[in-house]
């Protein structure tokens, strides 16, 4: 293990000199890639479509390709799920990661091709190890395993040569063998996709392990932590693995999941690290301890676009390169990757907190939303499932805002929705169970979340009294057509200002 040791240190510090000129030359590091992304794709279908051939600079390439949505890429994307080759990237592609849906779709299926795998979210994960040993030097993190909660994945409908399926389960699939030796659990367990089983064979597996590090998403690893200590009978983690000294987290917010983990791993040397990832490409690493900014990562084959906030409804959006975005500017993220999406637009906000180097963090969605436990729930989805609750009901809504439960120590998260009724309905159960269903029915992701009340409870419906939305408005200052109620928010800042409005 020391001999392991000392040349994961050594390839960490080359890549962490490589990271250096990502700081110093970002506009050059862009261009590069966009480069070889255009030489890569010139003989696909897409390359044609749009003359890659013949494009010479960044210029030529947002003149001629439109900027596009999940939406416009999905009859790309459906012929590629279906066995063809060389649409949208070179090569056979027979990985999809499954995620929220859309205004259309209950899930979108993101392309992952080889080269996704292995030059963007691999490199990803290996740098984010690289910048955390090269802030904590005398880590012993390599002495023991990371433990990753990952998903699972299936065959697909479309092709039975193709498959779909978490990100996480998609990477840990086509990890090299080797890396079974550093990780658990094994990889039959990982991939499980009975919840309630994976958990018992998580808990069995590895608190027999020197677990070093766990890596996921914040409300999915309490989860797992909780089952953990009751399963032993622990009290905290460091009963079971005195080594943990990294949590690596990202999907969702981790500022209200903090306190929990800082009472379940009561440690002044446990460590908590913030990661980029999406099913669309590995983007950023949290490189600095102090600061809750993540450094943007220029050289995964990802070439990145920039719209500010208040172009993106127009219908030619002006989209930034690298060099020529600001700081405390909020832009919605555009990407063309080495898995073939061209220029699409993610959903994503970010501002970014410095430029040379270029760091950031998330700001939210081009849309509202709720993502607090990985949900991912956008107004779409919200509209749809209160109308239908409505029209089960004969119910008729004034108003309505939706916003976080967080996880106590003891509870499980929920959504709370304040609902001024203009006709209420004669059960507020019922009306309950059907808006909880219907959401289930249009998000995948809602979906697995509220799986046997594992990560959320049912929603809390309560109705409040008539005129509270119109004197909430008025009180902030936001009467006339052209303010609108926040439907979605991803904390309880609309919600907890209702209730105390209600309360006086």
């Amino acid at each position: 293990m020391p001999l392991i040791t000392s040349i994961v240190n050594w390839l960490n510090f080359k890549r962490v000199t490589q990271i250096e000129l990502i700081r110093k030359y970002p506009q050059q590091v862009q261009e590069e890639c966009f480069t070889n992304l255009i030489n890569e794709a010139i003989n696909t279908e897409y390359g044609k479509q749009y003359n890659y051939d013949s494009i010479e600079n960044i210029k030529d390439f947002k003149d001629r390709v439109p900027i596009q949505n999940y939406e416009d890429f999905k009859p790309y994307i459906d012929r590629v799920r279906k066995g063809e080759q060389n649409v949208l990237w070179p090569g056979e592609i027979k990985w999809f990661a499954k995620s929220s849906g859309t205004t259309n779709d209950k899930s979108k299926f993101i392309p992952v091709s080889r080269d996704a795998l292995e030059k963007c979210h691999f490199k990803g994960g290996k740098d984010v190890l690289a910048l955390y040993t090269n802030n904590y030097p005398d880590s012993k993190i390599f002495k023991g395993k990371g433990l990753t909660l990952g998903g699972s994945h299936k065959i697909d409908n479309y092709n039975n040569q193709s498959y779909y399926g978490d990100l996480s389960a998609i990477l840990i699939e086509n990890l090299p063998f080797w890396t079974e030796f550093i990780r658990t659990p094994s990889q039959e367990v990982a991939l499980l996709d009975k919840w309630e089983e994976k958990l018992e064979k998580i808990a069995k597996e590895t608190i027999r392990e020197n677990v070093t590090s766990i890596a996921g998403v914040p409300s999915w690893n309490l989860v797992m932590i909780k089952y953990i200590l009751e399963y032993t009978g622990k009290n905290n983690l460091l009963e079971i693995w005195p080594g943990l000294e990294l949590f690596i987290h990202g999907g969702v917010n981790f500022s209200p999941y903090k306190k929990q983990f800082k009472t379940l791993i009561p440690s002044e040397n446990m460590h908590y690290l913030e990661a980029y990832n999406a099913s669309e490409g590995f983007f950023a690493i949290q490189d600095d301890p102090l600061k809750d900014d993540m450094l943007l990562m220029l050289d995964y084959g990802i070439f990145y676009e920039f719209i500010p906030i208040d172009e993106l409804d127009k219908d030619n959006p002006k989209a930034l390169t690298i060099e020529q975005v600001e700081k405390n500017k909020n832009y919605a993220i555009v990407i063309s990757t080495n898995s073939g999406l061209w220029r699409y637009l993610i959903g994503d906000t970010i501002i970014f907190t410095s430029t040379f180097p270029h760091k950031l963090k998330i700001s939210g969605r081009t849309k509202h939303f709720i993502n607090a436990f990985g949900e991912e729930v956008i107004i779409d989805n919200a509209e749809k499932a209160i109308n239908t609750a409505c029209e089960k009901t004969g119910a008729q809504i004034t108003d309505y805002t939706v916003g976080p439960v967080f996880m106590t120590e003891k509870t499980k998260g929920a959504h709370e929705w304040l609902i001024e009724f203009a006709l209420s309905p004669k059960n507020i159960e019922e009306f309950t169970y059907i808006l909880d269903n219907a959401l289930m029915n249009i998000n995948s992701d809602y979906e697995a979340k509220r799986y046997k009340n594992i990560t959320l409870e049912k929603p809390i419906v309560k109705a409040v009294p008539q005129g509270t939305f119109y004197k909430w408005m008025e009180k902030r200052g936001k009467l006339g057509g052209q303010n609108k109620v926040p439907r979605l928010y991803n904390t309880r800042k609309y919600i907890d200002d209702l209730i105390r409005l209600i309360d006086k």
